[in-house]
């Protein structure tokens, strides 16, 4: 039975974000390439679903779009 946990994006990366954003299996540290479903919760975030093809583990990971300027 997948569990599911939720992770909150605090602070952008300097990487690429398609290099920096890949989530890793908890379970299996299989790394994950697309989310299984998106949703847009409010006007500036965005949830993921994520699903392991390896072992089944699932979680979900929201991220804002509000630009932080320093």
């Amino acid at each position: 039975m997948p569990a599911f946990a939720e992770f909150l994006s605090t602070t952008p990366s300097r990487l690429p974000p398609r290099v920096a954003d890949r989530p890793v299996c908890a379970v299996c540290a299989d790394s994950m390439i697309a989310a299984e479903a998106s949703a847009f919760l409010a006007d500036d975030v965005i949830s993921y679903l994520w699903t392991c093809d390896n072992c089944g583990y699932g979680f979900v990971t929201k991220h804002s779009t509000r630009i932080v300027c320093n």
